[in-house]
């Protein structure tokens, strides 16, 4: 088990965690219809916008109440009343996404209290759903986020139900999975016949396709109605430790069983994952997972001699975390530094000494040495530093193309992982030229000690 440990410093310097708002934002943004609303000043919602902008390169729908020193001394109620009301009139969501910030925690605004007040006042709000999330970004981070939004969605809008679907599997996939990824296991749950209801879905809202039309709110992703409907299934699969409590909740208000699969980057949870697919479905695991599995088990043992003994510093949210070094160290690989950004029960289990929540200054300070770094797009500065090869991984990812479809889940999705991280240790393997195999001065001068120049008859010499 990894030692968990924090950094002690006055200030973060690179910081490597994003904040909980940015999390809860993203969780609405893969819902249908929505509008993510930050209860706060314009420039959180600004840093939000901006960096989802430069990850996804797609255009994001996010709104502010826009507090400034006055309101939010005085209380945020009119700000939040104008911007429901706004947003009703000139984007009709189905959804709004209520998101408090640090300034709005730190004033205790009592925005579920607001919210009565507000239907009270305004009868054509009705038709329009309105999810409040406590999201202070001076405490957790971007998991963290991600996971209190799902968890309030399903605590608002699932209902309670007698009805059993059969074929229906609720899927819970954390923040680390890319839109690639969830479009990869809803693949993977519709080849058993069995229909996937996905909270929330990223593949359907920012997996970067044109609309027809230009709309203010997202376009694709979970509908509200699927969510009413989530009490319906017949089992709920969660991704990542971040989904949990949503589970639970679901489990609660429903009755639905759940299994929480702490990744799905790797042979054995992607067996044990169709395995019990399988068993929901009470029919064989098609033929064309048997060939891509014989495909991740040849790619491990292409790839296991470039793997084997490499040093590999990593730093990432918890899941994210622990999926990318538990591969990294069953492909042979050592974990020479781990830094996470906030708790999470996965972190005792990192394949690590230890696991440090910190930036990425104490990450640079701990990779001297290490044969690969593997972070965000903001891990770049300290691999030019170190001069290290650099493989980027998790969000945001601002200087690559194609982040948001990338794939790391599933048998295809752990073999591609193998070439692409396999390719940079190749690429940078050094390569004998002549020089190498000259003599150094220290090898001609005998030895003596006496500094002979005589090379090979300095024995004959003395």
């Amino acid at each position: 088990m990894a030692e968990v440990k924090h950094s002690r410093k006055a200030c973060a310097v690179n910081p490597l965690k994003m904040s909980q708002p940015i999390g809860a934002a993203l969780a609405f943004l893969g819902m249908d219809q929505a509008l993510p609303l930050l209860h706060g000043s314009q420039g959180c919602t600004a840093f939000g916008l901006v960096l989802f902008v430069k990850h996804f390169r797609e255009t994001i729908p996010l709104q502010t109440t826009a507090m400034n020193e006055v309101t939010t001394i005085l209380g945020g109620l009119e700000n939040v009343e104008q911007a429901l009301v706004n947003i009703h009139k000139r984007a009709a969501p189905a959804l709004v996404g209520l998101i408090s910030t640090g300034i709005t925690e730190a004033k205790g605004d009592d925005v579920d209290g607001f919210l009565q007040l507000i239907r009270q006042k305004h009868p054509e709000l009705a038709d329009m759903e309105v999810v409040f999330v406590s999201t202070p970004d001076f405490a957790g981070a971007f998991q963290d986020g991600w996971g209190k939004a799902v968890l309030r969605m399903v605590e608002t809008i699932a209902k309670p139900s007698n009805v059993r679907r059969p074929w229906q599997v609720n899927i819970l996939p954390g923040c680390h999975l890319t839109p690639g990824d969830i479009e990869e296991v809803k693949e993977m749950v519709e080849a058993f016949g069995l229909t996937p209801v996905v909270l929330p879905d990223l593949s359907g809202s920012m997996d970067g396709h044109i609309p027809e039309t230009f709309l203010p709110t997202t376009l694709g992703g979970t509908r509200l109605d699927e969510l009413r409907s989530m009490g319906e299934s017949a089992y709920t699969l969660v991704i990542g430790e971040q989904g949990r409590a949503a589970a639970a909740k679901l489990k609660d208000i429903a009755g639905v069983p759940y299994t929480v699969f702490d990744r799905l980057t790797g042979l054995k949870p992607c067996d044990d994952f169709l395995a019990l697919l399988s068993r929901i479905a009470n029919t064989e695991v098609p033929p064309r997972f048997k060939r891509q599995r014989s495909q991740l088990l040849d790619a491990m043992l292409d790839g296991h001699f470039h793997f084997g003994k490499k040093k590999v510093a990593v730093a990432a949210e918890p899941d994210l975390l622990y999926a990318l070094t538990t591969f990294l160290t069953e492909m042979g690989a050592e974990i020479q530094v781990a830094v996470s950004s906030t708790e999470s029960p996965l972190l005792n289990r990192v394949p690590a000494d230890e696991v440090l929540i910190g930036d990425l200054e104490d990450f640079e300070q701990g990779a001297v040495g290490a044969d690969l770094l593997i972070t965000h797009a903001h891990g770049r500065q300290a691999a030019a530093r170190l001069g290290i090869p650099f493989w980027r991984s998790g969000l945001p990812t601002f200087d690559r193309l194609g982040a948001a479809h990338k794939v790391s889940v599933g048998y295809r999705g752990t073999r591609n992982l193998i070439f692409e991280v396999g390719n940079v240790f190749i690429e940078n393997l050094h390569e004998a030229v002549p020089d190498d195999f000259r003599p150094t001065a220290e090898a001609t001068a005998g030895s003596c000690g006496t500094g002979c120049a005589h090379g090979a008859a300095a024995v004959a010499c003395h």
